[in-house]
């Protein structure tokens, strides 16, 4: 009779324990994917701030360079792809997209000295430049959170609570566009 109060005991404390670290494991996988998703809204706000900057820099690069209908065209296209993407991979895609199609009207600054010289690009050149460094530091933080949730739900027993609870490792990281890796080009 001792022998099994004992042997009841010990299973007692054995789920205890077992219950006790799926809690606190599922509890803390439950908010590193808050902070992943936190992130990526953070990427999403800069995101859209720099698209709503983007007309305004057309029209007053359209002022100086009329003739240059493709890069204009180009960049609407990709504007509207980034403003219509429904998920994070699809608003990564669009967003290469715009980052080669900004990088040519930039370079379009290079062909027109008057415009180099205009007041209003120029503010709206700082503005994007400040909004891409608001978007390298959003995607940076991101990708630390998503590598720490990861990393969570890869380790042991984590990984093994992660399936139970239905929580997946997510490889959507963001990382610089096939675009962003060639310089424009200028032609004068």
């Amino acid at each position: 009779m001792k022998a099994l109060l004992v042997g009841v005991v010990v299973l007692v404390v054995v789920l205890l324990l077992v219950g006790g670290s799926y809690v606190s494991s599922k509890n803390q996988m439950v908010a590193k994917d808050a902070d992943v998703k936190a992130s990526w809204s953070d990427i999403d706000t800069t995101l859209q701030r720099r698209a709503d900057l983007i007309p305004n820099l057309v029209e007053t690069v359209k002022g100086y360079a009329k003739h240059e209908e493709t890069v204009f065209a180009d960049i609407a296209n990709a504007r509207a792809g980034l403003l219509n993407a429904k998920t994070p991979e699809g608003k990564m895609q669009a967003n290469g997209q715009l980052d080669g199609a900004l990088g040519r009207l930039l370079a379009l600054s290079e062909a027109y000295p008057d415009l180099k010289a205009n007041q209003n690009f120029l503010s709206l050149q700082d503005q994007l430049e400040g909004t891409e460094n608001r978007i390298q530091v959003a995607r940076r933080r991101y990708n630390e959170k998503l590598r720490d949730y990861n990393t969570f739900i890869g380790q042991f027993p984590n990984s093994i609570w992660a399936n139970f609870a239905g929580f997946h490792t997510n490889n959507a990281y963001f990382q610089a566009s096939e675009a962003s890796r060639t310089a424009p080009a200028v032609k004068f």
